[in-house]
């Protein structure tokens, strides 16, 4: 598939089936993520693959109570060491993305969740205090297919030159 194909494909995903992922799977979305692109190369990420069925159900918890976190395939955790740079948040954000396309790719589902009580998913998850969580991604085979969501018209988003000059699409309809 075309990535252009995937990314005008792609829907959150908040249901799925009971169907385990294949490690091999599993790594190839991880792998995506370790090659993105990073501010001076610094890679200030980690990433943590949750499977487990009760440590699923305790995330659920710190994710305000939404159900389907736990009926996720699993939940990868990204995280951010600002120690290592001041992009600790953008760059694992840029990571998350090349995995989520990877997993659209291998035909899973992805849903990005940041609504999160941070010191609940590090107590959890034993994430050490100089790591930020930055996005809980959930992944698993799709049992639902979202309809597309309204965007913005292109007129008041993309600009030539400058702001407000509106830039005209003339190949892509």
């Amino acid at each position: 598939m075309e990535v252009f194909n995937v990314i005008l494909n792609r829907r959150s995903i908040r249901k799925y089936r009971k169907e385990p992922i294949p490690d091999s799977v599993l790594e190839k979305i991880l792998e995506a993520g370790r090659l993105a692109p990073s501010a001076a190369n610094r890679q200030p990420w980690y990433f943590i693959v949750v499977k487990d069925e009760k440590i699923k159900e305790m995330l659920v918890d710190a994710c305000r109570g939404q159900k389907f976190v736990g009926e996720s395939g699993a939940v990868i955790a990204v995280l951010g060491d600002q120690n290592i740079s001041r992009w600790y948040r953008q760059d694992p954000f840029i990571a998350a993305s090349f995995m989520t396309l990877e997993a659209y790719e291998e035909g899973l589902g992805v849903c990005w969740i940041g609504a999160f009580e941070e010191e609940k998913v590090k107590h959890v998850l034993k994430i050490p205090e100089n790591l930020s969580v930055v996005i809980l991604l959930t992944v698993g085979y799709p049992d639902e297919e979202p309809s597309p969501r309204p965007r913005k018209p292109r007129e008041q988003i993309f600009f030539l030159d400058e702001y407000g000059k509106t830039y005209s699409f003339r190949t892509l309809k």
